[in-house]
């Protein structure tokens, strides 16, 4: 990233709307500002929207402009906004106008990375702002905001700063060799390090909730051909999403779909019949939904509650085992001739999508940890998760080391470990290959 460079870019999505934005940062930006616009930028207030013609080489706009004087901006540097009317070729054209006179087209996260790199906002809080726009549900809207309005970072930087006060009591015991390490004060560093591996046991709790709230909960339908997946998919996601026939295999392969319930995102993912299949595709199929186990938060098990239980679905049965399962008596419409019965059970009639609200709160039910879905921090990103993990192992070498009276420099060099892990998290100390990787994930303008 060059730093003295002037950027741009459409920060609002293409399309017809109210309004489109387009942004510039650097140092050049009222410079360029001026060569587009019909009055003194000098003469502008920092954070006051101003009217102002535009000029382009094939038209002319009446927009509002905005000017934020460094540091006081989002990037830290000085920025524009132009608020122009929403449309395709009127945010294009001033998006051209300002590369013509001098700016340069922004990269993907570019200006949420100048931020980063001009001290605005820290990796973490950084990575919530995409976490914000990549939402999915209310629950996923909630967690990203308090990453980035930097709960992390504020749990991290304390963490950091007991380990700080411990290391200085080693540093001290080692600096002073003919005086033996109090009893007392090797309590008082091991009390420090137990108290930030508890804090971090505390944030790696709520990681199963908080991957769940990002991505989904991932929900998995397996039966038996005809036993009614396809139509407990459609009725679960409210459409007609996968096909519907009489024919037994129709769905040769996984097809998928989601719904929100409760603020919560749910993927839904309907299978193959599991039986002997008649043909390779079909048997592709069923070894692809067999696959999906290992990744399914909840599966659901359709069985055809107008058939006895038959060898398809002992079949089934035996694959899911020690797996959180709900089993779905299907076709409660129909005469009922399934002979058993589950702790875990519902009847419904996905064709006439009887009992789907009920379903929808015992899939809810068993999955999510209500305890955890207060509004508070949750860890949702696997590179915080490692970090933590990281640091973890080694304040519990370093609390080792002291219970057994090993060297006090593999203490020190533990608790550097364990300080440097949870640096990562904040980008105090993360090479330029992983903060460059996290914002390429961003759109353009952002």
């Amino acid at each position: 990233m060059e730093k003295n460079k002037t950027i741009c870019a459409i920060s609002t999505p293409i399309g017809n709307g109210g309004i489109s934005i387009v942004r510039m940062s650097g140092e050049k930006s009222k410079e360029i500002l001026q060569k587009v616009v019909n009055l003194n930028v000098e003469k502008l207030e920092a954070r006051k929207l101003t009217l102002s013609k535009i000029k382009t080489k094939n038209f002319m706009e009446q927009a509002l402009v905005v000017w934020f004087k460094a540091p006081f901006s989002y990037t830290g540097e000085d920025m524009v906004e132009i608020q122009c009317h929403g449309g395709v070729v009127i945010a294009n054209g001033i998006l051209e106008e300002l590369i013509d006179k001098g700016a340069v087209l922004a990269e993907p996260g570019e200006f949420t990375k100048r931020a980063f790199m001009n001290g605005k906002i820290s990796l973490d809080r950084a990575e919530g702002v995409i976490d914000m726009i990549n939402a999915q549900s209310e629950e996923a809207v909630k967690a990203g905001y308090n990453l980035m309005i930097g709960k992390l970072k504020e749990v991290v930087d304390e963490i950091q700063t007991n380990l700080t006060t411990a290391q200085a009591k080693v540093e001290v015991a080692i600096d002073y060799p003919e005086e033996d390490i109090e009893y007392s004060t090797a309590k008082e560093i091991k009390t420090e390090l137990e108290d930030a591996k508890n804090k971090i046991n505390n944030l790696l709790l709520t990681a199963n909730t908080g991957r769940i709230v990002k991505n989904g909960i991932n929900v998995l339908i397996l039966g038996k051909p005809n036993a009614g997946k396809s139509s407990l998919l459609n009725a679960l996601v409210g459409y007609n999403r996968a096909i519907v026939t009489d024919i037994a295999g129709t769905t040769r392969d996984t097809v998928e779909g989601t719904y929100t319930y409760k603020n919560m995102s749910f993927n839904v993912i309907d299978t193959a019949g599991i039986r002997d299949a008649e043909s390779i595709v079909e048997q592709i199929g069923i070894e692809r939904a067999e696959e999906n186990v290992k990744n399914a938060d909840i599966i659901l098990v359709v069985l055809d509650g107008s058939r006895p239980i038959e060898p398809d679905d002992e079949r089934i049965l035996k694959l899911v085992k020690d797996k959180i399962v709900l089993y779905v008596i299907n076709k409660i419409d129909l005469p009922k001739k399934i002979n058993a019965t589950f702790d875990k059970m519902i009847e419904v009639s996905a064709l006439r999508r009887e009992k789907v609200e009920k379903l929808k709160n015992d899939i809810y039910d068993l999955v999510v940890d209500k305890n955890m879905l207060t509004g508070g921090l949750l860890i949702t990103n696997t590179r915080h998760i490692n970090s933590l993990k990281k640091a973890l192992i080694a304040l519990n070498s370093a609390i080792d080391a002291l219970e057994n009276q090993v060297s006090l420099d593999l203490v020190a060099t533990d608790i550097k470990t364990a300080w440097l892990a949870l640096g990562e998290i904040t980008g105090r100390n993360s090479n330029q290959e992983i903060i460059d990787t996290i914002f390429t994930k961003f759109c353009l303008g952002k």
